[in-house]
């Protein structure tokens, strides 16, 4: 089944979507709300934490997408699913306003003559394209975008506004590329010597797999030998820092501010939480989650989920506890010690014996 444009029958959303109708199928949909608004008729909203619950009895809302353990208290029809966010998110997408895009090249583009641009694609104002690049078929190239040369775009990928995909970048299809980001600088790769830094050359460069999406102002650098490489459904926020060499595994996704330091290999369907930071050289399982502000330091070989780092507290409390942190080790020694000592006392042992040579 195929839904063209709103309003909708709410049978046809269950269908379409593969929930569980309860309620009047022909009731009408004609937008998208907010689960606690109010005044909303022939809207639909959801219910995906039951948090918000307290928001369901006096909903606005013609009809909620809900899991089965919040149908009781709808007051509302409902779309019965066992994963309701996911569930919304595909309804969600019936209600974007579609932009009209007429193919062309702007006449202020600069386009090499050796390169190609598929059927039906968009350069848009003041964009320039490098020779030997090839855009496949419906790509949207927005304004003042920059693709140097020997670059292939998939069909059907969006480069937002002011990106750069540097030269020798493959794009798959499908990708969606945010405003300012940049694909394919140069890695940080220095080498230092006697007094001062020289550059190590950049050799490799950035793939990219289908239908990932690449947030406005983040950059995956080109590899330094082989390439920097990211896998199939990958999405990355804003203001993400993907290093020299890392790859990055299918279905994976990190929130804002992450930084990936060089040559670190993550697993496929792996969460990484907004700030976070995973150093250079490591490996991340599959279906490994990390939480918000974490620091990964060494190789995480099995699937969880994993937090580090301190949460916000009073300052005079962080101040006590940050300098207990700098006793961590004598801490451990003692409990070590008085662990032996116990031991001995236990088995009849003269406990002095086992004490270190400070307690003696």
């Amino acid at each position: 089944m195929e839904l063209k444009a709103p309003p909708f029958k709410l049978g046809d959303l269950a269908s379409w979507a593969g929930a569980r109708l309860h309620g009047d199928a022909d009731l009408a949909i004609h937008a998208a709300a907010p689960l606690d608004a109010a005044n909303q008729p022939c809207s639909i909203s959801f219910l995906a934490n039951s948090r918000f619950e307290k928001n369901l009895k006096n909903t606005g809302a013609s009809a909620v997408v809900l899991a089965e353990a919040a149908l009781e208290a709808c007051p509302v029809a409902a779309l019965v699913t066992q994963n309701p966010y996911a569930t919304w998110a595909k309804i969600a997408g019936l209600f974007v306003s579609r932009r009209t895009i007429a193919p062309g090249i702007h006449p202020s583009a600069v386009v090499d003559p050796s390169a190609h641009i598929g059927p039906g694609c968009r350069v848009g104002p003041l964009v320039y394209i490098g020779p030997r690049t090839r855009l496949g078929t419906n790509v949207l190239v927005e304004a003042s975008v920059v693709i140097n040369e020997d670059v292939s775009v998939g069909d059907q990928c969006t480069i937002g506004p002011g990106a750069v995909l540097h030269y020798a970048v493959v794009i798959g299809r499908r990708v969606r590329i945010h405003a300012g980001a940049v694909i394919g600088a140069n890695g940080f790769g220095l080498a230092f010597d006697a007094d001062h830094w020289l550059n190590v050359p950049q050799l490799g460069s950035v793939r990219i797999g289908d239908d990932c999406e690449i947030g406005a102002n983040t950059t995956v650098d080109r590899g330094a030998l082989g390439d920097t490489v990211l896998g199939c459904d990958v999405r990355l926020d804003n203001l993400i820092q993907i290093g020299h060499n890392v790859r990055i595994g299918d279905h994976t996704a990190m929130a804002g501010c992450v930084g990936v330091a060089g040559s670190a290999r993550i697993g496929q369907y792996v969460q990484v939480g907004g700030a976070s930071g995973i150093g250079g050289h490591i490996q991340i399982a599959d279906h490994v989650v990390i939480n918000s502000m974490s620091q990964v330091t060494h190789s995480i070989h099995k699937a969880g989920t994993y937090s580090a780092g301190l949460p916000l507290s009073e300052h005079a409390a962080w101040l006590r506890n940050a300098a207990r942190f700098r006793h961590l080790d004598e801490l451990v020694d003692r409990v070590k010690s008085l662990q032996r000592r116990v031991g001995a006392l236990e088995r009849g042992d003269d406990p002095v014996k086992h004490a270190p040579d400070a307690e003696k």
